[in-house]
């Protein structure tokens, strides 16, 4: 096939064939895992199934992956809890503006993008929708907040970032910290200006309701955010200052998450198993994903298949920064049709070596920057995983058109985010370098 080494041509075959397999609409871990075992036998005979086993192994008993269920039964407790209803309904005056806040605080107590969309969207989408605000902007606020969990830590993309590019989860997380609040600023910018300059669209709060709002804000505020602010501390703290890994601190997140249910008068032997079913079912999508792209990964690389793909970047001759727009660009593309899940297994190992080993890009700061590229897969239409959770719960007079129309903003404001953490790399390494000197 064009010139190609035998191993290669395999390799290239088995790319486009499990395009093909996507493209039927097989599901992605098991196309994964069926391309792999067919190629693996054509390639390399027999003894490909002596090497699997030990290779998946390997896998599932990495100790960083255990933050992936912590993390996760930590962010289902919490939506247990009530705390992101509390903190809308406190801050309910502020709308637009304190959904982006509400937003940022459940990412990083949370990390959980279904149950920030779901929650945000039920309390606050009808009160906003009331209050005359234009249907497409309130969907875009409501479905760009609730994707920051994905950006600002805990998030479970850095924790595959970590494990698959071979980096400190914990450099990842500090790394990403003023990133995801430099999204944060950028929406709040956003809804600012365009609520002095077009103000039908964001009707300004009444002056009787915000002085009734500020008598008695600080209280309300204070009681609302003291729990969420508790546990951030004590996992983001203890991950930043060293004194626990990530996986460490996900179980101390895990276990805050279960005593705050408790607090706050929600806990039983009910939700308890409710949220160890969510757990399990969420853990095992991302798990079954892992071991189909183990599969894939292990006989792609076997047959020189990534080293074609490193060999058409490095002679592409559009030099460092040319290579990694395009990179860029690519899982900015996939986005719009695959989960970041697939994209960090399948497309991260093959297409970021030669940027760290070839063009000497930093491994951390290039994480940082990728997991901020795949935050816009939660927004990018037609397979936005956002839009699904908003549309589920919206009413019959919110359409899929306006919930497309009205992330496109958004979507605009995240590359904008993503170009300023790729011109100014202190963003990333501001606290990486107070927190590790």
């Amino acid at each position: 096939m064009f010139g190609l080494p035998w191993d290669q041509t395999l390799g290239a075959a088995m790319f486009v064939g499990m395009l093909v397999f996507l493209l039927f609409g097989f599901p992605v871990a098991f196309s994964l895992t069926f391309t792999g075992m067919l190629f693996g036998l054509i390639g390399f005979g027999l003894p490909f199934f002596d090497l699997l086993p030990l290779r998946i192994w390997g896998t599932m008993t990495n100790f960083t992956l255990l933050a992936v269920p912590l993390f996760v039964f930590m962010g289902v407790a919490l939506e247990k809890s009530g705390i992101a209803e509390e903190l809308l309904e406190t801050m309910a005056l502020l709308f637009a503006i304190s959904v982006v806040i509400v937003g940022a605080i459940l990412a990083a107590s949370t990390g959980v993008v279904g149950a920030s969309v779901i929650t945000m969207g039920l309390v606050s989408l009808p009160t906003m929708i009331r209050r005359g605000y234009q249907k497409e902007l309130v969907c875009g606020t409501i479905c760009a907040s609730g994707t920051l969990g994905q950006i600002i830590p805990p998030s479970i993309v850095l924790v595959l970032l970590g494990d698959i590019m071979g980096v400190s989860v914990g450099d990842l997380y500090i790394g990403a910290f003023l990133p995801g609040f430099v999204l944060v600023g950028l929406y709040i910018v956003y809804l600012f200006i365009l609520g002095h300059w077009k103000p039908h669209l964001c009707p300004p709060i009444p002056k009787a309701e915000l002085a009734a709002f500020q008598a008695h804000a600080l209280k309300r505020v204070a009681i609302a955010l003291a729990p969420a602010l508790v546990l951030i501390v004590a996992v983001l703290g203890s991950i930043f200052i060293g004194i626990a890994s990530p996986t460490e601190g996900a179980s101390v997140g895990a276990a805050g998450g279960l005593i705050l249910t408790a607090f706050k008068r929600r806990f039983s032997m009910q939700m308890l198993g409710d949220v160890m079913r969510a757990t399990t079912r969420i853990t095992s999508l991302v798990f079954i994903i892992l071991i189909g792209a183990n599969t894939f990964g292990l006989v792609f690389r076997g047959l020189n298949g990534d080293k074609l793909i490193q060999e058409i970047l490095l002679n592409s001759g559009l030099g460092a920064y040319g290579v990694l727009t395009l990179v860029m660009a690519v899982i900015f593309f996939l986005g719009f049709f695959i989960d970041y899940i697939e994209i960090c297994f399948i497309h991260i190992p093959i297409l970021t070596p030669v940027l760290v080993k070839h063009f000497g890009f930093d491994p951390v700061w290039l994480g940082v920057v990728i997991g901020v590229n795949l935050q816009t897969s939660f927004l990018t239409p037609p397979f936005g995983f956002s839009l699904f959770y908003l549309r589920g719960i919206a009413p019959p007079s919110i359409t899929t058109g306006d919930i497309y129309r009205g992330v496109v903003p958004f979507i605009i404001l995240q590359c904008i985010g993503l170009t300023l953490v790729i011109a100014f790399p202190g963003i990333v390494y501001a606290l990486i370098h107070f927190f590790r000197a």
